[in-house]
């Protein structure tokens, strides 16, 4: 195989979105052949391609080498399933499932097809600020991480969204809400560079600022395995809102706000400097240092030609998809905490999670009016 065929299923904003890149040719060896939705109106203008209206049909076709599923959060595990087991590459859009028990089906089923590629599509990773962070921290340069917080509250939101699909902001249509659907991104992110904590305190208000039975609001309190302790808080309700992400460690503390980041760097290991200071009220000088970066050009197609020279070459996934178990499992924990009111071991037992899941699917009386909202609604969030 010298080119890959590639297949998208579902053609809302973010599968459009992947569609406009792959046919203008940003991405190299591949060509977007085939695109499915069950909503005929959004394959009008992709007729110069194979076009379906069942993903099972897709799947089977034999036009396709890989395929992008970009759908609600429910039909991620089955059609990821469905696509390992027909012999295709699978590239899924975040979360790779609803929850950890559906995330461990993925993954169960892509160890048994193992000569296939599995990439989850989380683009911040290609992210130069996030990037620089990881640095400092894996070059050791900020020590041994002792603090963190990130107050993610500028993701607003207004009714018209949540009215704008009978799924949205729904326990059986998505699973979740703001950690769910808006903070997979920065809880990859969070996971990737500080690693998974080992107990998790949420506190989450459900449809506090909108007409939605899913969460809105967020404060959770992370324990870690080196004593280190956090703090996540995030919102679709707040306005102006804010996102700030700070990291103190032994040797010094990165912040990451307003597209700018900072490190003040000690001159010396904090807990080494208190242990010999013959002064009690003397700190360890510091240097303020303001680190540059530029924003990736397009995060999605990076991710897509690591995703392609994977299946060509062999070449290491940026993202590999078994990695969106993590997201995922802090999205559920948090929830899960605060709706049995206490803190959560980890890992998590995906089976308690699921069996309090399927209980307020089944519990809900939710019922939404379902408006029309402009795609243009939906374009600043691609690159969040």
């Amino acid at each position: 195989m010298d080119k890959v065929r590639i297949g998208i299923i579902g053609m809302g904003n973010i599968g459009k979105h992947h569609a406009s890149y792959l046919m203008a040719g940003k991405v190299n060896r591949c060509e977007l052949v085939a695109v499915c939705s069950t909503s005929p109106g959004k394959l009008q203008s992709y007729k110069p391609l194979k076009i379906y209206d069942d993903a099972e049909k897709l799947i089977k076709s034999g036009e396709i080498d890989a395929v992008l599923i970009a759908t609600p959060h429910y039909q991620h595990t089955s059609l990821g399933i469905a696509a390992l087991e027909a012999g295709l590459h699978i590239m899924v859009e975040k979360p790779i499932s609803a929850h950890k028990a559906d995330a461990e089906r993925l993954i169960a089923a892509h160890r048994k097809h193992k000569e296939l590629v599995f990439a989850g599509m989380f683009q911040l990773r290609c992210e130069p600020r996030y990037l620089k962070i990881q640095k400092l921290i894996q070059s050791g340069e900020l020590g041994d991480i002792a603090r963190l917080s990130w107050i993610m509250t500028d993701w607003y939101r207004t009714e018209a969204y949540y009215s704008s699909g009978g799924w949205r902001a729904t326990w059986k249509g998505e699973g979740g809400g703001v950690l769910l659907n808006q903070c997979l991104h920065n809880l990859d992110v969070l996971q990737w560079l500080c690693g998974m904590p080992s107990s998790v305190r949420g506190f989450c208000q459900l449809g506090r600022y909108h007409n939605i039975e899913v969460e809105d609001n967020v404060t959770s309190y992370l324990e870690y395995p080196n004593g280190a302790t956090g703090v996540f808080i995030t919102s679709t309700g707040e306005a102006p809102g804010t996102n700030r992400f700070e990291i103190a460690g032994t040797k010094g503390k990165i912040v990451l706000e307003k597209d700018k980041l900072h490190f003040t760097r000690n001159e010396a290991d904090m807990i080494e400097f208190s242990k010999t200071s013959k002064v009690g009220f003397m700190k360890p000088e510091v240097w303020n240092v303001e680190i540059p970066f530029e924003n990736a050009p397009a995060p999605h197609a990076t991710l897509m030609q690591n995703f392609v020279d994977a299946i060509l070459d062999g070449a290491p996934l940026i993202a590999p998809g078994e990695d969106g178990l993590y997201s995922v499992e802090l999205a559920n924990v948090m929830l899960y905490s605060s709706l049995i009111d206490k803190a959560v071991k980890m890992p998590m037992d995906s089976g308690a999670f699921e069996a309090k899941l399927n209980e307020l699917v089944t519990n809900s009386k939710h019922q939404k009016k379902v408006v029309e909202v402009s795609t243009e609604d939906f374009t600043k969030s691609f690159n969040r």
